[in-house]
């Protein structure tokens, strides 16, 4: 199918694009006419596009007439998959969370012996701590142990917490879960460091697990509330991170 002009060629990949994401989210293989009524075109046009799309890879045409995504595309998927990284793409926006919220910012993985800080972003108010790079965080005693418990498998956070010496939270972990997950955030029952707060909350994988955790940091309490504009741009961030 030729269509002429730079709009033109920009509008076939665009109806490419719908073609095969209503393949792929139709969970199997499909006939020619649930695709064309799934993105509302003429089964003649789809045709034509399914064609290409074989003659390349991106779609396989079973002897049945149905059609599913080929090899091609199980190429372009994983290794979209394997490039998603959202601990690095969120090292990479924690200075913009800075500037928006005005809070320290911090990222951290999780270590053998739990949460470990591997960012430290600096806001423009004063913050004195012997917290940096390389700390390594209380698993409940922090709002980022909280967050990364939150969303582990619970061996991962138990075994954590029975190295660190910590106690399990009252009625066990998955009751706790529940609540920081409904919650969106964690924050710390008592102050890890005193003098400062911390709001944290994580960076999910594609398996829906913490890759990472971000955690603004303040001495004004007030200035990190969890229905405040500063938790609203955390969960936004962390959001835009994952993958």
């Amino acid at each position: 199918m030729a269509e002429n002009g730079a709009r033109g060629r920009v509008q076939s990949v665009e109806v490419a694009v719908r073609i095969l994401s209503a393949l792929a989210d139709g969970g199997g293989p499909m006939a020619l006419s649930e695709i064309a009524a799934r993105v509302g075109m003429p089964a003649a046009k789809v045709h034509r596009y399914m064609a290409s799309f074989v003659e390349t890879g991106m779609v396989d045409h079973r002897r049945s007439g149905l059609y599913d995504l080929g090899p091609m595309a199980a190429r372009v998927g994983l290794a979209a998959v394997a490039r998603i990284d959202p601990v690095n793409r969120a090292a990479d926006g924690l200075a913009a969370l800075v500037d928006e919220t005005g809070a320290t910012a911090m990222l951290s993985v999780w270590g053998v012996a739990g949460p470990v800080v591997v960012r430290w972003e600096r806001a423009r108010r004063p913050l004195v701590t012997a917290l940096g790079v390389g700390s390594v965080l209380p698993v409940l005693g922090s709002a980022t142990g909280r967050a990364f418990a939150g969303w582990l498998p619970q061996r991962v956070v138990a075994e954590a917490m029975a190295q660190g010496g910590e106690a399990l939270p009252a009625g066990g972990i998955a009751a706790f879960q529940a609540g920081v997950r409904a919650a969106g955030l964690a924050l710390a029952d008592r102050d890890f460091i005193p003098g400062l707060r911390a709001l944290a909350a994580p960076v999910l994988d594609l398996q829906g697990q913490a890759a990472a955790v971000v955690t603004l940091v303040s001495t004004d309490a007030a200035a990190l509330d969890p229905a405040g504009s500063e938790a609203v741009a955390l969960r936004r961030f962390v959001s835009g991170a994952g993958g």
